[in-house]
């Protein structure tokens, strides 16, 4: 009797628990779980969250986790990748992976894999896919556009202004002097050069592309044909008086409209030739707007003209403008009679400041994002700068003085008694009779 009750003491244990045993004959353990946690002191210990005896018993309201958030984590490897990102699996363990997000161009193609959006697409704001870029250009609202249209607007009325001055005095001697001809070709070049600012911000489509072609170096060419005759008929006049009596050819009116419209149609016929060999038509410049962030990313609806076309187009106004520039330089000396060779030289070399300019400008941003605005405003603003020196320094003078001082708007026949007697005769035909040239 004495042997069972000692037996059952025993299976209670010391401290009042069962005891038992394994199949092995071994006693199970017994733990305490403690977690390392900060109390609200800001002190840290450890505290007991739960024990083993056999299985796990865990108070889950007394564990804390980071952030002090007490919610279960998740135990697993990995967690589902969200939209617009792709699973990298870990090597050696396929059944983990990190999640990746489709950067840049790139789309969630598959769960694995990210591809790169047609040329002409971007993601959508979830990157499950790919849509158009937005299609932009040069809106007439735009500050790059507001300015050249608002400088344009004032070179037309001023040069309407000067047109119909001179065609209201057509027969006064300061017009007559000046060679009406040569004059309202010239007018009409400074015209085209102002016109030309609202083909360039216009929409493109074929016939706004066929314009500028046509017209984006007439206005110069119109205007540096005219004055490279005009210089160059005075440096023939003043050649000519230093080894004969006899006036050189070609000084008349009709010779020299004849000469003027001669370089004239040199432009005309590369244009055509230009049309022919690559008639116009609109492109969508994907490549000039296209950010980091496809977000920002815009296509560039524009004309087929390339720099190397613009130069082309441009190149044969500018070797006008060198060589009437040339002709300004030989004609620097001439007498006062000869009142237009001056103010032709002034207005030259101002010009080819204004187109030096140009140049560095133009060229500098063709890598920029915002090339086409800054490259359209830069060569808008330059022709209508070189029409307003033409304007100003040749015709305002005459307007002022034609408006202002009719008194002295009279023939100038002083100090014409100085000059040899080809010269002297030639500068009495400038002042009294132009007319006759």
């Amino acid at each position: 009797m004495v042997d069972i009750l000692w037996y059952e003491y025993r299976l209670l244990g010391s401290a009042n628990t069962p005891v038992v045993f394994n199949e092995n004959g071994d006693a199970p353990g017994r733990y305490d779980i403690f977690q390392y946690q900060i109390t609200n002191r800001s002190t840290t210990e450890y505290r007991v969250i739960g024990t083993w005896t056999n299985k796990l018993y865990l108070n889950v309201d007394s564990m804390r986790w980071r952030r002090g958030d007490s919610s279960l984590p998740s135990s697993v490897c990995s967690v589902p990748c969200r939209t617009g990102e792709r699973k990298k699996v870990v090597k050696g363990v396929p059944c983990c992976w990190h999640c990746e997000r489709c950067e840049g161009y790139h789309y969630q193609a598959s769960e694995f894999t990210c591809e790169l959006c047609p040329y002409e697409m971007r993601p959508d704001a979830n990157r499950t896919g790919c849509v158009p870029i937005p299609i932009v250009k040069l809106e007439w609202h735009s500050p790059w556009a507001v300015i050249p249209v608002f400088v344009s607007m004032l070179g037309i009325v001023a040069t309407s202004f000067v047109v119909v001055t001179f065609v209201r005095y057509n027969d006064t001697p300061i017009v007559r002097a000046s060679g009406r001809e040569m004059s309202y070709v010239l007018l009409t070049g400074i015209f085209l050069c102002y016109a030309i600012t609202f083909l360039m911000i216009a929409a493109p489509d074929v016939g706004v592309c066929s314009f500028r072609r046509i017209f984006l170096g007439l206005g110069m060419c119109f205007s540096y044909a005219a004055l490279l005759t005009k210089t160059n008929r005075i440096h023939r006049i003043f050649e000519r008086g230093k080894k004969s009596v006899t006036a050189p050819r070609f000084i008349s009116p009709a010779s020299q409209l004849a000469i003027t419209f001669s370089l004239i149609s040199v432009q005309l016929l590369g244009v055509f030739v230009w049309f022919a060999v690559d008639p116009p038509h609109t492109v969508v410049d994907y490549g000039e707007q296209r950010t980091q962030d496809p977000a920002s990313a815009r296509g560039v609806l524009k004309c087929d003209i390339s720099d190397l076309s613009l130069i082309c187009s441009l190149g044969y106004s500018i070797l006008l403008m060198v060589t009437c520039t040339v002709y300004a330089i030989k004609t620097r000396g001439v007498p006062e009679t000869f009142n237009e060779a001056k103010p032709i030289g002034f207005t030259m070399y101002t010009t080819c400041i204004v187109w030096l300019a140009f140049i560095p400008i133009f060229f500098g941003t063709s890598q920029s994002a915002e090339r086409m605005y800054i490259q359209t405003t830069t060569l808008t603003v330059s022709l209508s700068l070189s029409a307003s020196v033409s304007l100003g320094l040749l015709y305002m003078p005459k307007v002022y003085v034609i408006l202002l001082h009719p008194e002295q708007n009279v023939p100038k026949r002083k100090r014409s008694f100085k000059l040899p007697p080809c010269q002297a005769s030639l500068a009495r035909r400038e002042a009294t009779a132009p007319t006759e040239r």
